[in-house]
This record gives structure tokens, C-alpha cells and sequence, in this order.
């Protein structure tokens, strides 16, 4: 059986290597995430490199998520690394200290902090392991009480409960690095914190400044974003749950129906989305999963997210690849439950302005009542096979494409699988017949099998898929 979720790991110490990157790809890694908060271009473009060696060397196609750093909003460093807090201290956030931090106060990276808060803002610092009560603020100093004290160590992050920091989301270290993602062909480029859809708009303009292509994610995390997700989504290619600030800003327990909002939302824009954050936390040092993590993962793919995402998991864990093979596993069982009735649904309510559009509902609508072994499209752009992903006809969508972008753009797209493909074919016919040897070379359908093919009169152009045809493989031997 095909996994339709996708499976997002995160590169770090733990699987930088090629030959662990082969062993997580040959366990179900379609797309890994390259945290630009750490390493330079040089790094960066020697790992996007490693990536596509391995997944060469696999014989897989793999796509790469560039994700920003975002406005640092942190404390600085301490003298002795680290401190204690308890309840009732008073601690000093001093936004002009350049200095190592101290029992009394520490440094800000993010000096406009004293602007941004008041008498009575609620700071959640360590993601929200430590609370604190502004009770003043003077000049460039935040004079906090203790509400909820522990260790406070270098560099932890800040938030104000309920959002309110005024911190752009895209930085100047951020413009230099969209400049690097376009340089290394990354398929996608994750945007930290935007607060508004013009953030989005001005990435995407940054992004084809410097040439690229890479296809827009919004990572919701701030308190500000929920009211105006509407408008970040329709300026993004795709969103992520992050739900790790999130959780922090709007309060834990908020973030399961948010969730299931931004994905019914995201779904209905024909938008990806990723669900990510501690998934399978406590197998950073376990080579097994929780019962919690086996059904927060399966809840999302019940979802419908398009993908699950590992971060410290398979940056840093001591079980990287058991942990996608874990999490593959739970979306495989999950998938088995997902009513694929939507189909009917939604074609029958769903106004359509393209043709191609058109004609992807209608291989979706097929395969959801006639038993087919898969959905076929020869495509160039990807965007047919966008649609179909929306919804679950319960057969694999198998991307055909000569265009190496396509491949990799379409490794996140839930339920399509690519497959790269070359033919010198002058008719449709003629096309359709390659596609078909194509898939039975691979072993993936056979003589007998149903399957439902779209393509483009106009063969090899973009935007032109304007015909449906049901196949028995095989037939065309016997006339």
C-alpha cells in the first residue's frame, strides 16, 4: 500500500550524513527541512547537495523545505550559562545590556521588546516554561515578577501571551537567505511568524528577485495570524501548523481545534499543509513512540494534512531513521480510516472556472466508483495533480513529468507519488501508451488493471490537461 502522507524530517548533526539521509529516505522521508537558523549559504548548499545525492542514490525523488529563521526574539547569554528563577523573583529583561546575563538581568536580542508590552503583559519565555508578570517598564528595561520560575538558560525564546510583538517577520539576515534558497532549488520556502498575508506577498516578491521558484509556506505561529488566516493562506502556496509558538501565544489547549481548522481551511483553498511540532518528541532518546505521539500523528493524517514533519527527532535524536519508520507506520494504519466519500461531495457542489481543474475532479469522481488501481497524470506543472490531491479517492495519483521542479514540488502533495518521465511521443495516443509501459516497467500496475489517465491535447505544454480517459492496461496488445 502507497502511503498518502508525507513525512518531513528535519537535517542536523543526526542525519547529515549521506549514508543515514539514504537510510531515512529508503524509510518514507519525501521532504527534508533545512533549518536556516543554523549553518551558512556554504552549509546549506553542500547539505541541499548531500540530500539530492542520496535520494539519487536511492533511486527516490525528494524534495527540500528551506525554513526562515524569523525575528529572534530571545534573551541573550548568561555568565554562567545559565540561571534559576523562582516565584516572586524579580528578573530585568534589558533591551540596551551588552553584557552577559546575571542573576537580576539578561540581555534582549530583539530591543524593541519594551515598546511592545506594559504594566501587566504576560512574557512566556523557554516555550512557556517560565511565566512572567511585566509589572514596569523604564526606558529599555522590562521589570518582570516571577509567576512561574525554573531554569532559564542562553538564547531561550520569548513570547507575549495573547501575540502583540511588533517583530517583522522577515529580517534582513531573512532577504539574505531567501537569496540562498533560490540558489540551491529549494522547493520551498517557509516563512517564520508572518502576521499578515503582505508578508507572504513580500517573500514571494524577494523570492523571484533572486530567481527562484520555490512555492511560499506560512508557518502559523503567532496570535495575530489566526483572525487573518484566511488572507495569509490565499498569499501561500502552503501553511505549517507550527504548533510550537502557537501553543505558547494562544494557549495549549486552543491548538487541537485550530489545527483542524487551518487544515479544513487550507484544503478548501486547494493550499498544502504540514502539522508539525514534538510529533514524536520522546523519540528523541526512545527508540519506540508514546501512545499520545502513535495518536497525535494519526489524528493529523485523520486531518487530512498533507504531511507530518520531524524537527529535533531526526536533527538531533539517537533514533532517526526508527522514527520514520515509526511514523510511517501509524499514517499507513490511519489512512485506512479516512472515509473517502468527500469525492462525491465535492464534485457534485464545486463550481469550476478551469478546464483542467475540471477534468481532475472527474478522474477523482471515476476512481471513487469504479474500481481502478490508480489515477495517471501526465503532467508538466503539477497543478492537475495539486487538485487531486485535495481528496481522497482511496487510489494512488501517479505524477508523470519530464520537469525536474514537478518531481520535487509534488513530494509534499498528499496521495501523489512522482515518477519521472521522458517520451518522444508526437500524438496523445501515442503518449498514453509510453505512460502506461512506464508503470507496468515499474511494477506498479498490470495487464488487467483498470486505471484512469488525464494529459493535454496540446502534449508537453502547461495548463492544457483537457482529457480523461479510463485504461485497461493491456488492451491496447490484444487489438
Amino acid at each position: 500500500m502507497l502511503r498518502r502522507t508525507k513525512i518531513v524530517a528535519t537535517l542536523g548533526p543526526a542525519s547529515s550524513d549521506q549514508k543515514v539521509l539514504e537510510q531515512l529516505i529508503r524509510a518514507g522521508v519525501d521532504l527534508v527541512r533545512m533549518n536556516f537558523s543554523h549553518g551558512s549559504a556554504q552549509d546549506h548548499m553542500k547539505r541541499a547537495d548531500t540530500v539530492r545525492a542520496a535520494a539519487a542514490a536511492v533511486g527516490r525523488t525528494v524534495g527540500i523545505l528551506a525554513d526562515l529563521q524569523g525575528p529572534k526574539i530571545r534573551v541573550r547569554k548568561f555568565e554562567n550559562d545559565k540561571i534559576v528563577l523562582n516565584k516572586g523573583d524579580i528578573f530585568t529583561l534589558d533591551a540596551a545590556m551588552e553584557g552577559l546575563g546575571n542573576q537580576q538581568r539578561v540581555g534582549l536580542d530583539y530591543k524593541d521588546l519594551p515598546k511592545d508590552v506594559s504594566k501587566g503583559s504576560v512574557l512566556l519565555l523557554n516555550d512557556g516554561m517560565l511565566e512572567f508578570d511585566v509589572v514596569e517598564v523604564k526606558g529599555h528595561e522590562v521589570v518582570c515578577k516571577v509567576v512561574r520560575g525554573g531554569v532559564l538558560s542562553n538564547n531561550k525564546g520569548i513570547n507575549r501571551k495573547g501575540g502583540g510583538l511588533t517583530a517583522p517577520a522577515l529580517t534582513e539576515k531573512d532577504k539574505e537567505d531567501i537569496k540562498t534558497a533560490a540558489l540551491i532549488k529549494a522547493d520551498y520556502l517557509a516563512v517564520s511568524f508572518p502576521r499578515t498575508g503582505d508578508d507572504m506577498r513580500l517573500a514571494r516578491e524577494l523570492m523571484h528577485a533572486a530567481g527562484g521558484k520555490s512555492l511560499l509556506m506560512a508557518k502559523i505561529e503567532r496570535a495575530e495570524a489566526i483572525p487573518v488566516l484566511g488572507d495569509i493562506i490565499d498569499a501561500s502556496d502552503a501553511i505549517m501548523v507550527a504548533r510550537g509558538d502557537l501553543s505558547v501565544e494562544v494557549g495549549d489547549a486552543a491548538v487541537p481545534g485550530l489545527q483542524k481548522r487551518m487544515i479544513k481551511m487550507a484544503r478548501a483553498k486547494n493550499r498544502l499543509v504540514i502539522t508539525a511540532t514534538q510529533m514524536m518528541e520522546s523519540m528523541i532518546t526512545n527508540p519506540i513512540p508514546t501512545r499520545a505521539e502513535v495518536s497525535d500523528v494519526a489524528n493529523a493524517v485523520l486531518d487530512g494534512t498533507d504531511a507530518v514533519m520531524l524537527s529535533a527527532e531526526t536533527a538531533v535524536g539517537d533514533y532517526p531513521v526508527e522514527t520514520v519508520e515509526a511514523m510511517a507506520r501509524i499514517c499507513l494504519k490511519a489512512e485506512r480510516e479516512i472515509d473517502d466519500h468527500a469525492v462525491d461531495r465535492r464534485s457534485i457542489m464545486q463550481k469550476f472556472s478551469r478546464i483542467d481543474q475540471s477534468i481532475a475532479m472527474s478522474a477523482l469522481f471515476v476512481a471513487s466508483h469504479l474500481k481502478v488501481k490508480a489515477i495517471v497524470a501526465l503532467t508538466q506543472s503539477g497543478s492537475t495533480t495539486l487538485w487531486m490531491s485535495r481528496l481522497n479517492a482511496g487510489v494512488p495519483i501517479f505524477a508523470l513529468t519530464p520537469v525536474q521542479e514537478t518531481l520535487t514540488k509534488v513530494t509534499l502533495f498528499s496521495g501523489v507519488h512522482p515518477i519521472s518521465f521522458h517520451s518522444n511521443a508526437k500524438t496523445q495516443a501515442q503518449e498514453l501508451l509510453n505512460a502506461e509501459q512506464t508503470l507496468v516497467d515499474l511494477g506498479l500496475v498490470e495487464e488487467g488493471d483498470t486505471i484512469v489517465m488525464t494529459i493535454g491535447e496540446a502534449v508537453g505544454r502547461s495548463g492544457h490537461t483537457n482529457t480523461m480517459k479510463i485504461v485497461r492496461v493491456g488492451d491496447h496488445r490484444k487489438s
